[in-house]
């Protein structure tokens, strides 16, 4: 071939392997499939709280939605924040105060879904402060001066618990606060290295079969009917896929609620808990509405704790 023709016939080879490469790509560093599929990869914490969303792909209302859903387990909302901004995840699962957080340090986060609420029922709630049964304890307001366990410092556990302490009188100011993981928290109660822990199901449930007693519902006494955690994506996602996943998400949050055996059993897919606590746990509730009131609140409590350290406006986060 004539050298001057390879060089332009290299470019057309070219720019055809990348028009070819690019129809493969949504907006969103999302990948199409041959189907029409949005492939999606969703950051989400292995607990109770998650169980619609691995209930709705293996129903198939995201498949519905023209979207192939990978679920990668993360560790804690920090991990879902960062892995989404990074661009590892579309979208992602994350505890309110954690997205607080990420808003007050500029991060481009926007809220697409209802995550899980408390049920508002002190007493038949998924989050507990929990004390030895023989413990001098009776109230949240006798944490004043105590030792409490939360899975992490300045996140939604010690803020709904100081709430919790203020409502029933106490000063929060005097609660100690130490870091521990929530399975290790039963034991360290046990032991004596904590007055007092903060724990969700199933790990509720299974401190009270140890004989652990329940003083304080902090998701339940901190607001009413508090929206606990969100799905989130970022302003860069395409707002088609948004609308689509929305609607999947929306659709899976409806079903486990008003199919509690089918959310128990889907449990035991994606976590370690032995199946006869899970017959036994208390579920979180999975409206579709976020309680914007709630997050207000919250987010008021986490700045008057210091938690945040300026005002949050959460509408700015809210579709």
């Amino acid at each position: 071939m004539h050298h001057s023709l390879r060089k332009p016939l290299l470019r057309l080879v070219l720019a055809g392997l990348l028009l070819t490469a690019c129809i493969s790509c949504g907006s969103s560093g999302t990948t199409t499939t041959e189907s029409g599929m949005d492939k999606v990869n969703a950051g989400v914490i292995s607990i109770v709280d998650t169980a619609p969303i691995h209930l709705g792909k293996a129903k198939g209302f995201f498949a519905k939605q023209k979207i192939d859903l990978t679920i990668t387990p993360v560790q804690g909302g920090a991990a879902s924040v960062s892995g989404l901004v990074s661009g590892q995840f579309q979208f992602a699962f994350a505890n309110v105060t954690s997205l607080f957080t990420a808003k007050e340090q500029g991060l481009d986060i926007k809220v697409v879904a209802n995550g899980v609420s408390s049920t508002g029922v002190p007493g038949k709630d998924f989050s507990a402060v929990l004390v030895k049964a023989d413990s001098p304890i009776k109230t949240a307001a006798d944490l004043a001066g105590k030792t409490v366990s939360v899975n992490q410092l300045r996140n939604i556990g010690d803020t709904t618990i100081r709430a919790a302490v203020r409502k029933a009188g106490g000063d929060p100011s005097q609660i100690k606060f130490v870091e521990l993981p929530f399975p290790d928290a039963p034991a360290a109660l046990q032991n004596g290295r904590v007055d007092a822990i903060w724990v969700v199901e199933p790990f509720v449930t299974q401190a009270i079969s140890q004989g652990a007693r329940p003083i304080a519902w902090n998701y339940a006494e901190a607001a009413p009917n508090l929206t606990v955690a969100l799905y989130f994506t970022s302003s860069k996602t395409d707002p088609d896929l948004v609308r689509r996943f929305t609607a999947a998400m929306n659709e899976s949050l409806t079903y486990a609620q008003q199919h509690p055996d089918e959310a128990r059993e889907i449990l035991k897919t994606y976590t370690k808990i032995d199946p006869e606590l899970i017959a036994k746990i208390t579920l979180p509730n999975w409206p579709t509405e976020v309680n914007r009131e709630s997050l207000q609140q919250l987010a008021d409590a986490a700045l008057a704790d210091g938690v945040l350290k300026t005002k949050i406006d959460v509408s700015e986060l809210l579709p």
